[in-house]
């Protein structure tokens, strides 16, 4: 084989390399061209979707309207439904001069106990600063626990025939895992100062003295609880011929009338319209966007799945 053919071989080899990686390059700079303008259109639509300036706020009108504030969800800190929100939105909607009657829509199991009796004692102030404005709770599926608690210092409580209304109770859940340990073979080393500092630890055996003080505290919270539903409903709790009435049972909307849970039926509509007699509702819900929302709820959920984990869960009105 002479010189030339061998040059000329290389040369065409050489030319193909060049030419597969130029191939290449520009096959990557297509694709990162592709993602980095992807991603500019993702961050674009996220910001367009989420922003309060492109569409996402409340509505608002500068006439006499019914303040609609919803409590949906669990009631507990970092939700929707926590106490910082739902009484900022009771403050900005009793403080609104065209505010003439304010309606919370309330779809809940409730939750915390501290979150239910922070929202239900700043119902009952503004109610006393603003006598003019009238609160009624509308229970659509769910008004339970925590929630009825919050509904009942209301005005009036409204609810569909068939919603569930009530559950007037305290529970705490654990788990025991002594047993399973025993047959694992494995020993529960826990180091404390006090002597019942570790009484819910969910490893360690029950103690009948632990037990019973771990009552009366769930006890305690359950009277604080049916203390206020009573100051809230008055007269109208026919708690004296019921006695299952704060037993933790639910009852339907249509059993919760005659055991005066509620008052009437009916939803917002209807009391926008024909109880408070102005049919424009404004929403004074406060809305976390669905960042903040996630990164909440991120950093509670790793905290709440822990405490399920270790079996145990504070008292909750649910």
């Amino acid at each position: 084989m002479s010189d030339n053919n061998v040059d000329s071989k290389t040369w065409k080899l050489l030319e193909k390399a060049v030419l597969a990686s130029v191939s290449e390059q520009r096959r990557s700079r297509r694709w990162g061209i592709f993602f980095k303008v992807l991603t500019f259109v993702y961050l674009f639509g996220a910001l367009a979707l989420f922003s309060p300036l492109m569409g996402g706020g409340k509505g608002v009108t500068d006439g006499p309207h019914t303040a609609l504030i919803e409590v949906r969800g669990m009631i507990a800190d970092q939700e929707s439904a926590s106490a910082d929100n739902i009484v900022s939105a009771l403050r900005k909607a009793f403080d609104d001069k065209n505010t003439k009657g304010l309606v919370l829509r309330i779809n809940s199991p409730g939750g915390s106990p501290v979150q239910s009796a922070y929202i239900y004692d700043e119902i009952l102030r503004l109610r006393g600063l603003h006598p003019e404005i009238k609160v009624y709770a509308v229970i659509s599926d769910l008004g339970a626990s925590g929630a009825y608690y919050i509904a009942s210092a209301a005005d009036e409580i409204y609810a569909n025939k068939s919603s569930l209304v009530g559950s007037i109770g305290v529970t705490a859940a654990g788990f025991g895992f002594v047993g399973a340990m025993d047959k694992l073979g494995i020993d529960r080393r826990a180091y404390t100062a006090g002597k019942h500092k570790a009484f819910l630890d969910p490893f360690q055996p029950q103690n009948a003295e632990e037990t019973a003080f771990w009552e009366t505290v769930l006890q305690t919270t359950h009277r604080q609880f049916i203390d206020s539903v009573k100051q809230g409903r008055g007269d109208r709790l026919k708690y004296q011929d019921n006695p299952e009435l704060f037993s933790g049972l639910i009852w339907s909307g249509e059993q919760a009338l005659g055991l005066g849970l509620i008052d009437a039926f009916g939803n917002s509509s209807y009391v926008a319209r024909e109880v408070i007699g102005h049919t424009e509702i404004v929403d004074f819900t406060l809305e976390e966007s669905p960042f903040d929302r996630f990164a909440k709820k991120f950093g509670a959920s790793i905290a709440e799945r822990l405490a399920i984990w270790m079996g145990f869960t504070g008292p909750q009105l649910r």
